[in-house]
């Protein structure tokens, strides 16, 4: 029996703790031991003193994280076999290349850790080449970083020559931690990593999320599929993934859009990597939807992939307003036979709500529309299915007649 302090819950409401749901809200809870500070591990019982889980304990909606339905001790041999276990699931599906073999190519860049889908709630590690960015999201995982640093150096071994910690936007601000990114262990100046043989730099230091979207990594392949002698419009462009894939594609040309002029850079810079001196690339620093009121060029081949319009239930029917409007600019000013890959990465929109969105903007538009793909996160971003919150990434390939 692990010793930590106790969290009781209230009657009859351990029905989701038995079906392995991965979270605790606060209501569900009828008394704490005193002394319990945020971020500590506890023990769950039953109302009756049964036990269910241990977690970390935080302050907000979501009480506690859960971290085994087991009553075991969470330390450096309970880090050490869950990162153990989710390495081993990415040598076996294939992403792990760190040489050129028959049929693939270089791919150093992968999500290790993908928080409740490797059974390790509020934890994101990202490996960029040599470098893991570490992200918490709870302050149970802060609390742990460096035990998760350890254990992260002791299983990479020569692999790994640093370890980022970028979770200053992400924890709590609640909790006062004075959380500064840095890094927890060694230095690397080297922000270059290779998907599938494609180079990007890699802005852990100031760039959105731990530096680089690698949840879209399958989906620009298949647009790469679709790009050759196409017209490429990339909307939300950000570093520039799939503007990268669809040049490689042989596209005729690609326009990448992004209101951020950090954004633009980077996105030139990483064509430089890949293709440099190539005239069938430009980019715009512009407001999505003022872009596509006033484009002229005919482009056939479109990917809207705009930051979550969702972040919270409280905002869906406003986000459900924006994909229709964001859709519907796209559509009307496709030729027949295009292709649109759009996306939506709210959490609080399901793939039921975004296609609903998306009709209504085939409706609104008048053009017919078909289904060619649905898309969704890649392997390395698992759901767990008794969490099925972490579903989080939808997206259509559409062909508008």
């Amino acid at each position: 029996m692990a010793e930590y302090k106790t969290i009781i819950l209230k009657k009859g409401k351990e029905g989701s703790l038995y079906r392995n749901h991965p979270w605790i809200f606060s209501g569900a809870i009828y008394q704490i031991d005193s002394g319990v500070e945020e971020g500590e591990v506890v023990r769950v019982v039953t109302y009756q003193g049964d036990f269910l889980a241990v977690g970390h304990w935080q302050v907000g909606s979501i009480a506690v994280r859960v971290l085994s339905f087991e009553d075991k001790q969470i330390d450096d041999t309970f880090y050490a076999e869950r990162l153990a276990t989710a390495w081993d699931v990415r040598h076996r599906i294939g992403l792990i290349r760190n040489e050129v073999s028959e049929g693939s190519a270089i791919n150093n860049t992968y999500r290790l850790v993908h928080g409740e889908g490797d059974n390790l709630p509020g934890l994101i590690i990202d490996i960029y080449s040599g470098t893991a960015v570490v992200q918490a999201h709870s302050v149970g995982m802060h609390r742990d970083r460096m035990i998760i640093a350890n254990a992260l150096q002791n299983m990479m071994g020569d692999a790994l020559q640093a370890i980022y910690y970028k979770s200053e936007s992400t924890l709590p601000f609640k909790a006062e931690l004075g959380q500064e990114n840095g890094f927890l262990w060694g230095q690397s100046d080297n922000n270059i990593a290779i998907e599938n043989g494609l180079k990007f730099h890699i802005d852990w230091l100031k760039g959105q999320k731990t530096g680089f979207f690698v949840d879209q990594r399958d989906n620009r392949s298949l647009l790469e599929q679709y790009s050759h002698g196409m017209r490429v419009l990339n909307m939300f462009c950000y570093t520039g993934g799939f503007s990268v894939y669809s040049m490689r594609g042989g596209a005729e040309l690609v326009h990448s859009v992004d209101s951020s002029t950090k954004a633009i850079d980077l996105v030139n810079r990483n064509m430089e990597l890949n293709f440099p001196a190539d005239g069938r690339h430009k980019a715009y620093a512009a407001d999505a939807f003022k872009f596509l009121d006033e484009m002229d060029e005919n482009y056939n081949l479109v990917v809207l992939d705009p930051p979550a319009f969702a972040k919270h239930r409280d905002a869906i029917k406003q986000a459900m307003r924006g994909y229709t409007k964001l859709n519907a600019k796209a559509m009307e000013k496709m030729p027949k036979g295009s292709i649109l890959f759009t996306f939506s990465c709210s959490q609080a929109i399901n793939k039921e709500q975004f296609r609903t969105a998306v009709f209504a903007a085939a409706i609104q538009t008048g053009r017919k529309v078909r289904i060619l793909h649905q898309l969704h996160q890649p392997a390395d971003h698992p759901v767990n299915i008794y969490h099925p919150e972490g579903e989080y990434l939808k997206g259509l390939v559409l062909y508008i007649e």
